[in-house]
């Protein structure tokens, strides 16, 4: 059985599953939106790269999927800092 998603089912899926993690634990959520998003714009960024100087046999599809990676951690942490007004659980005091 062979399932293709569309780009934007995988930024709606990557989006749901990074909101429920805010929702969850938002100390855990900012740790690994850092963590992995800084790792996945990395490795894309470095592809990229790789790709510009050489071409290889790697599908656009890798590129796109990445990039929706970065922006599904970018958009659920905006999400979710504006719908708690700015204010994150482990900030207060």
């Amino acid at each position: 059985m062979n399932i293709r998603l569309t780009l934007l089912e995988i930024f709606l899926l990557e989006a749901l599953l990074w909101l429920g993690l805010w929702l969850l634990n938002d100390y855990m959520a900012a740790l690994l939106t850092l963590i992995l998003g800084a790792i996945v714009l990395a490795i894309l960024l470095i592809a990229l790269i790789s790709e510009w100087i050489e071409r290889s046999k790697v599908p656009r599809r890798y590129f796109y999927i990445m990039g929706v990676s970065v922006l599904a951690l970018i958009c659920a942490a905006l999400v979710y800092v504006m719908l708690s007004g700015g204010r994150l659980d482990f900030m207060q005091s």
